[in-house]
């Protein structure tokens, strides 16, 4: 499959930021659509009064803009000039929705939809680099408001170019439909308000024991598939620590398993899938070549008119 490396910049509106390094996190809701959030953030107290969003529109929805919260964080201050939080009525009922991913709180409103408070490090430098910036070390609280499905993330692994290198493709979904984009910039990050990035970590990797990032690439338009491959990158082409030699290559950062995560379609919740990795291919072994085969079949029955995603 042809694989698209991209080194990328901040992320589209998605699962709402609300703060980084929040603490101390609350969430209220009450019957009129609204959401209370109360954290420590910043050296002091903080209220984030949120309405006006739930689920997603469908990229046929273009050129109108994705959905997003309207914000006061003055806590309904900017509202309604009172000490709304005060008086706030909340109605927030035990969380019975479907199970999330890095899930700080949640609960269920008073007409059935559900508000999540969701907490990752989204911004971690790609290629493995540990981080040295404060914003690449920040965890980034989102907020969601749903009322359906969530987005579904499937992902599978194999290997390309006759065993040669590991691999992995998968769709981006929402109620059915491919999640895309219409227009990235020039390295490829989302500008719409519907394209998503999907963040690839890799485990136990040749960057270290544990979980880091290895890179963020979109889904394709119009199908909603990714793919991409595990080579050795060089990290002039990426953000980098100051001093690295910039002719050492970094990777391939194969795996015991990999993480992948993506924000959610408007203002559903981020969605996170983990599948393990691959062993190296052995050509005389006859179950990875089947299991090479029973891949290969799957990319092909999905990959539809993407151009991108082809290579066996």
């Amino acid at each position: 499959m042809a694989i698209l490396s991209l080194m990328l910049a901040a992320p589209a509106s998605a699962s709402q930021l609300i703060e980084r390094d929040a603490t101390q996190v609350r969430l209220a809701v009450n019957s009129k659509g609204e959401a209370l959030l109360t954290y420590r953030a910043r050296g002091g107290l903080r209220r984030v009064l949120a309405w006006n969003a739930v689920d997603a529109r469908l990229v046929d929805a273009w050129p109108k803009p994705q959905v997003r919260f309207r914000m006061d964080f003055a806590g309904g201050w900017g509202k309604y000039r009172t000490r709304y939080w005060t008086r706030f009525d909340d109605r927030c009922r035990p969380y019975d929705g479907p199970p999330l991913p890095f899930l700080v709180t949640a609960c269920d409103a008073p007409d059935g939809t559900f508000w999540a408070l969701q907490s990752w490090r989204t911004a971690l430098p790609d290629l493995g680099f540990a981080p040295w910036l404060p914003t690449q070390r920040a965890t980034e609280l989102h907020l969601s408001h749903w009322s359906g499905p969530v987005a579904s993330l499937e992902v599978w692994t194999d290997w390309i170019y006759g065993g040669r290198f590991h691999d992995l493709f998968g769709r981006l979904t929402y109620r059915g439909r491919p999640v895309y984009g219409l227009k990235t910039d020039r390295l490829g990050a989302p500008l719409d308000g519907y394209g998503r990035l999907v963040y690839l970590d890799t485990y136990d990797s040749r960057y270290g024991p544990g979980w880091r990032r290895e890179n963020s690439f979109v889904a394709h338009n119009p199908t909603g598939i990714f793919c991409y491959g595990f080579y050795a990158f060089n990290a002039q082409s990426y953000p980098h620590p100051p001093g690295y030699p910039l002719a050492k290559l970094r990777g391939p950062a194969n795996g015991s398993k990999y993480r992948l995560t993506v924000e959610g379609p408007g203002v559903t919740p981020d969605v996170s899938v983990v599948v393990p990795g691959l062993h190296d291919f052995d050509p005389k072994n006859p179950a990875d070549v089947e299991y090479e085969r029973r891949q290969n079949a799957i990319l092909d029955s999905i990959v539809g008119v993407d151009k991108l995603c082809r290579q066996h």
